[in-house]
């Protein structure tokens, strides 16, 4: 059977498993109309034809030190991998949620292909498709590649060749943000890597590598001030893991009505959406009980990093920084302003290259060693959070079309809790949050928390009506004049 090197990125995410908590990609689309199960399956049999690595498991191999392989599945079967389930009554969302709670708490077989596929028949009459691959596949970004690929422009598109190009929206999304700047810094981080010598050379040699690269990308002493800060104090996003998760997801929001918010302050679409996720935060903390006066909850933000001749292929093309969120403000005009400044700072810092850098190194070495970096790193913040661009023109699936569409990013390590992600589709954007269940029995709380306090933004956002206001002693003169006409008339 024939192996591939697996890229030391995708290595990296391979291992970052934590014993209760998987590095799991998980999408959900709903549909009001039911899918056809078999009509599916033929869409995934010929479509996802082009993607190598959901046809190979991961094997590891290789002398002094094994390492992550792709390897081509013998007797390869689709239908391992795509499952046909009727929710149980009564139909409904909550039903699914519930659903979905089983299957996001379930690790996937490491002898077969890393994915999964489940077509939920009968949800509110329509049908819900929940897809789950492991990280080391692809980032958010290859996820919406994979939509690309699966999904079409119209209902009536033929099923043999490459579907028609889906347009993604242009939403002012953290990869795009942060991405431009970083081409220079990360076209040497990769020379310094590829000059480092072997595997046994990276883990004899660690410490003078990373010298090597932090001088190469100019990020060492970003990676410094990182390790330097305090751990985030405990809290109900922080704890041990039980392998049960929890889903959420919110009533999407109007990318027009986000922009509008923005406006005033010069915010953009992302500065908005976190905003209004850290007041929900805030709101949530407050009521279990937490001191958020004198606290602080950090978010670990992937920042694509894909370049432009990997664009549209699998494999994870992004570095992290890590965002302090605002959870001491009181007004959410503060929040936003706040927000909106230290995104803009993070725009400017070379951390994202420098820790996608790391991600390379250890890849290349065991899992061992990468266990001790994401501890440390892991301690640093509360959650993972990230914004995908989806589609900005409805699409379909075996000629039923999307409803809502969204995603999980995984909480991976031994620490970090829980995951928010925020997808756009058709102008909307919808947040989703998947949590350990024991830290977090109440994601919903968050989601519509979420809802309250962007609709509180809007409402505040809107042009104050004009009010014409009566000159004083008009009223009275009014009313003087009526009685006058009334005794005239008697």
């Amino acid at each position: 059977m024939s192996t591939y090197p697996m890229d030391p990125v995708d290595a990296a995410w391979y291992h970052i498993d934590g014993p209760a908590n998987l590095a799991m990609v998980t999408g959900v689309a709903l549909t009001r109309q039911p899918l056809d199960f078999d009509k599916v399956r033929e869409v995934y049999r010929h479509r996802l034809a082009g993607f190598d690595r959901f046809r190979q498991r991961v094997v590891e191999t290789g002398l002094p030190i094994a390492t992550p392989h792709w390897e081509d599945m013998p007797h390869f079967d689709i239908d391992q991998h795509l499952h046909r389930i009727a929710l149980p009554a009564p139909h409904d969302i909550a039903a699914l949620k519930a659903l979905f709670t089983d299957i996001a708490s379930m690790p996937l077989d490491r002898e077969q292909p890393l994915w999964q596929v489940h077509v939920v028949e009968d949800v509110a009459g329509g049908s819900a498709i929940i897809i789950r691959y492991h990280h080391c596949i692809g980032d958010g970004t290859a996820f919406q590649a994979v939509v690309r690929k699966l999904f079409d422009t119209r209902p009536d598109a033929p099923l043999e060749g490459a579907p028609e190009k889906i347009a993604p929206a242009k939403l002012e999304a953290p990869s795009g943000a942060l991405a431009s700047g970083f081409e220079t810094l990360e076209r040497a981080a990769r020379r310094a890597v590829a000059l480092a010598g072997s595997a046994v050379d990276v883990v004899a040699h660690p410490q003078q590598l990373l010298e090597q690269a932090g001088l190469v990308i100019g990020g060492a002493g970003v990676l410094l001030t990182e390790l330097v800060k305090p751990a985030d104090p405990p809290s109900p996003f922080k704890g041990d893991f039980g392998i049960r998760k929890h889903v959420a997801w919110s009533t999407p929001v109007a990318i027009q009505d986000i922009k509008a918010i923005g406006a005033p302050s010069g915010a953009k679409v992302n500065d908005v959406l976190v905003a209004a996720m850290t007041g929900a935060l805030r709101a949530y903390l407050v009521r279990r009980g937490v001191d958020v006066n004198h606290t602080t909850v950090r978010a670990m933000v992937p920042v694509d990093l894909r370049p432009p001749e990997r664009v549209g292929q699998l494999g994870n093309e992004f570095g992290l920084v890590l965002l302090d969120l605002p959870v001491v403000s009181r007004k959410a005009t503060d929040r936003l302003a706040e927000t909106k400044a230290r995104m803009d700072r993070l725009k400017r810092s070379p951390e994202p290259v420098a820790m996608k850098f790391l991600f390379d190194l250890f890849g290349r070495g065991p899992k061992a060693i990468e266990d001790v970096a994401t501890s440390i790193f892991g301690s640093k913040a509360s959650l993972v959070m990230t914004n995908v661009v989806g589609p900005k023109d409805p699409v379909y699936l075996a000629g039923v079309p999307i409803e809502q569409m969204m995603f999980w990013v995984p909480h991976p390590g031994k620490e970090l809790g829980m995951g928010i992600s925020i997808l756009s589709y058709r102008g909307k954007a919808s947040l989703a949050v998947i949590a350990d269940a024991g830290l977090v029995p109440d994601p919903e709380a968050i989601t519509d928390e979420f809802n309250r306090e962007f609709e509180r933004m809007r409402r505040a956002a809107l042009p104050r009506r004009k009010m014409v206001r009566p000159q004083p002693g008009a009223a009275a003169r009014k009313a003087g004049s009526a009685r006058a006409r009334r005794a005239s008339e008697r």
